[in-house]
């Protein structure tokens, strides 16, 4: 690993030569253009290795990934093609570490995790669809650059508030981003989503400027594991910056839906005022539930806790006892967790999903 992380680009535009040359049928599961995707499978695979002597993070891990990837059109047989496309990079990438055993340890990881993933694969595909249609039912413009999107998906959808999904849309086909679930179940079955456009950001521009009641996109699996555990009456801390106050909505709707009266302290960053986009409807939320407390935190003009999230959380009361959950830019997520360990907050009651830490989940 030393080896060839500094050189990491090249081995893995040469594990995607080997693979589409040997294996040209495979390239059609891939999208057009491979600037974002390039670099996730190979990681995935490296991820997985490292942890390779650890049975259950790593199994927890492939599962989640092996379930995933059947919205690509994944089968067992392509897997030995993988592999061989990843022994042969990295030995000609890491000559000076490369031999025998290293091959024959590489060989035996890799047999292991594909074979958690074809098994994750196998037991899913007896439950569940790979991918669900979805039609655009709503689409609602919160601000120039942000929209809440609503879709009825075409068979009974399964999740849990503070999950996740990965969309596609049809503009863009085998290209998928991942989006929360910006409520709780519904019984009309509908689900919501909050989405900002963002430079370069094909599905997000796609969602926000050009999808319209009538269309139609697919929903991978839901995943995730920011989610309530309505087992104890633990205090909630919540975070939610930008539109990362999706999935926090979908949570109090989840402690609401439960019945059990336990405080939930929501704190809501943004930029500015205007970017608080769904301020309103968290302050209905909290008109109608006293044991709601929404705080917005802006980090420019007036209207809200100065010093940005999570910062501003030190100044109210003490948190150690709560569960807490972030969402947010993958950056808020690390400032949030570092600020809370910093006050005492046990680690094992911090909860997020950073999908900059998922490696490998968007493949």
């Amino acid at each position: 690993m030393a080896e060839i992380e500094p050189i990491a680009d090249t081995v893995t535009s040469y594990f995607y030569a080997l693979l589409f040359l040997r294996h040209p049928a495979l390239r059609a599961l891939f999208p057009a253009a491979m600037d974002t995707q390039r670099d996730r499978l190979f990681k995935a695979l490296l991820t997985a290795a490292t942890h390779a002597d650890d049975p259950v993070t790593l199994t927890t891990y492939l599962t989640h990934l092996g379930r995933g990837h059947r919205k690509y059109g994944t089968r067992p047989e392509h897997y030995p093609a993988v592999g061989e496309a990843l022994i042969g990079a990295l030995a000609r990438y890491a000559p000076s570490t490369w031999g025998p055993g290293a091959e024959a340890a590489w060989v035996a990881a890799y047999t292991t995790i594909s074979q958690i993933m074809i098994d994750a694969a196998t037991e899913d595909e007896l439950r569940a669809p790979a991918w669900w249609q979805a039609e655009v039912v709503a689409h609602d413009m919160r601000t120039k650059d942000i929209a809440v999107v609503t879709v009825r998906p075409d068979q009974p959808y399964p999740f849990l508030a503070g999950q996740y999904t990965a969309l596609e849309t049809p503009w863009w086909p085998r290209v998928w981003r991942h989006y929360s679930f910006a409520s709780a179940p519904r019984s009309d079955g509908l689900l919501s989503f909050h989405v900002k456009a963002v430079p370069a950001g094909w599905v997000s521009n796609a969602l926000v400027h050009r999808a319209r009641p009538g269309d139609v996109v697919r929903l991978g699996p839901p995943a995730g594991s920011m989610t309530v555990d309505h087992t104890t009456d633990n205090g909630l801390l919540c975070l939610g910056g930008g539109t990362g106050i999706a999935p926090i909505k979908a949570l109090v709707e989840d402690v609401v839906q439960h019945g059990r009266h336990r405080s939930v302290d929501v704190f809501y960053g943004a930029r500015s005022n205007n970017d608080l986009y769904d301020f309103d409807t968290m302050m209905r939320l909290q008109q109608s539930h006293p044991w709601l407390s929404v705080r917005p935190v802006v980090d420019d003009g007036p209207g809200g806790l100065p010093g940005g999230l999570p910062e501003a959380v030190r100044e109210y009361g003490a948190w150690h006892t709560h569960d807490v959950y972030l969402s947010g830019p993958p950056g808020m997520i690390r400032r949030g967790v570092d600020t809370l360990l910093g006050m005492g907050v046990p680690s094992r009651r911090i909860r997020h999903d950073s999908i900059e830490g998922l490696v490998g989940a968007t493949t």
